[in-house]
């Protein structure tokens, strides 16, 4: 898997000039790349690949037995639809909730609410989709080591 890029110009020349009317696209799944979150991204819709100024879309795939780290988004809330595989996540201040989803549900998470998903099974990935009100998808991640050893 490719590191984030550090200088994603990928932003197409009509959604770099202010005077160009905004226009639909079809877009193509960006490469995969590993996020702070320590978890595979393959990025879609974002401020990087069209321009977008308030969300971003992605696929998430937790491989059998994966954890994230512990994080939350800044100022950002995220909507996420699980495709195939079951998830989890401990979540809330000291990550003392707990949460399932699995294939063909979805999961919502409030701006800055710490949470640490993971893969329950151990043979199959999950698989899901991702919204989010950031569209630069990773500038809003917040690492919260200290949470880490809570769940481990």
């Amino acid at each position: 898997m490719a590191a984030i890029p550090q200088n994603a110009a990928r932003i197409p020349a009509e959604a770099q000039h202010a005077s160009a009317a905004p226009t639909c696209r079809k877009v193509q799944p960006g490469a995969e790349f590993t996020g702070k979150q320590a978890l595979a991204y393959k990025p879609g819709i974002s401020a990087e690949s069209v321009g977008s100024k308030h969300l971003h879309m992605q696929m998430l795939t937790i491989p059998p037995g994966g954890r994230a780290k512990a994080h939350k988004h800044e100022s950002h809330e995220t909507a996420i639809y699980v495709l195939s595989g079951h998830s989890a996540m401990w979540y809330g201040p000291e990550l003392e909730h707990h949460m399932e989803v699995g294939a063909g549900e979805y999961c919502y998470i409030p701006a800055d609410v710490p949470h640490l998903p993971y893969n329950t099974s151990q043979t199959e990935p999950c698989v899901a989709i991702i919204a989010r009100t950031d569209p630069n998808e990773q500038e809003s991640v917040v690492l919260m080591p200290e949470l880490d050893r809570l769940r481990s």
